[in-house]
């Protein structure tokens, strides 16, 4: 299934996709929840008959008349308010890449076991405008990733068998205000108001089923499933990271199982694959300037269009657009001379 949340009459409307066309949930069967969370907390008895009515509908069995499309919706975070949303660390090509540029070795770690941070889930947001502060443009940079959302409640699970806690996959730009990060960050700890004021998800959730036909193995030593799907980026038309969701060292299972350690998964949390390898303009400014000292820096402005689109999972856009003000809480800093 393809599930997308839009705005209708005011209220969050959970509606299938079909042929970029949007079905409600609830109309096309009393059964079915209105919103996306209502759903994924009833996920192993629901998603059934939710695939069921969707099959009807392809089929010309169920009735009922599209609401809406893809592109003329209002269209929110296929899960607008998730219960939490943390963020991993899975491509080593990233990892290896960023550590180069800053001329450090390879952390012997990041080949042991899989790590994520806990960012601001109620930041989450769908396609449209991402405003941001006048800090935030200092350095601001997208993250093209791939994320998944849970769908049933554990704990102390093991990675064979946590790609069964997966809803369904969608697309993710972890947006990052880097000077704010790099500077909070020399207390080694974070990231906190580098990452905390918007992370983009969508335009849908994408179940596994779907992406049946892009399985493949995981990489030698890894357990859990993985999916040889294209990752691009593009600002302002112009195309600058290409990757590939099979590049992932680290599994979504895996990942999870290291989630799930002592704690309870709950349904309807956000988990991000980390970045992609060329996946965001730090690595690929980095590489610029070791390869070239003239090499010219490119971050985010206002008014840029940030367009993501990874293979199965459709296409996210969105546009940064700067607060009105001149409010800086890197001018609080205290003067210490």
């Amino acid at each position: 299934m393809k599930l997308v949340s839009y705005a209708k009459e005011g209220r969050e409307q959970l509606a299938f996709c079909i042929n970029e066309n949007l079905y409600d949930a609830n109309l096309a069967d009393a059964r079915l929840p209105i919103t996306m969370m209502e759903l994924l907390q009833q996920w192993e008895e629901l998603a059934p008959v939710a695939m069921l009515v969707e099959a009807d509908i392809k089929n010309g069995l169920n009735k009922i008349k599209s609401t809406s499309s893809l592109s003329t919706a209002n269209v929110l975070a296929p899960l607008p308010r998730p219960a939490s949303c943390r963020d991993g660390y899975a491509f080593r090509q990233h990892v290896a890449a960023a550590r180069r540029n800053r001329k450090v070795e390879m952390i012997p770690e990041f080949d042991q076991y899989p790590i994520f941070y806990f960012t601001n889930h109620n930041a989450i947001q769908g396609p449209g405008a991402i405003r941001v502060l006048p800090d935030h443009l200092q350095k601001l940079d997208f993250e093209l990733e791939v994320a998944i959302v849970t769908g049933k409640p554990g704990r102390n699970f093991k990675a064979d068998e946590a790609d069964s806690y997966i809803a369904g996959y969608m697309i993710m730009n972890d947006m990052s205000a880097r000077l704010l990060q790099m500077e909070e960050m020399k207390l080694n700890l974070g990231p906190a108001k580098g990452k905390d004021f918007s992370t983009a998800i969508g335009p849908m959730l994408v179940t596994p089923d779907e992406l049946a036909p892009f399985k493949i193995n995981p990489k030698p030593g890894h357990t859990g499933a993985n999916y040889n799907l294209k990752m691009r980026c593009w600002v302002n038309n112009q195309l600058v990271s290409e990757g590939n969701m099979g590049d992932m060292d680290w599994t979504f299972a895996e990942i999870l199982e290291r989630c799930a350690y002592g704690v309870d998964i709950v349904p309807g949390e956000v988990i991000g694959s980390g970045t992609v390898g060329t996946g965001c303009f730090l690595e690929l400014n980095g590489t610029g300037l070791l390869q070239d000292p003239n090499y010219q820096p490119q971050w985010l402005q206002p008014g840029d269009v940030v367009k993501m689109e990874i293979d199965g999972l459709g296409t996210l856009l969105n546009t940064i657009v700067a607060e009105p003000t001149d409010w800086s809480i890197l001018k609080l800093k205290k003067d210490l001379a």
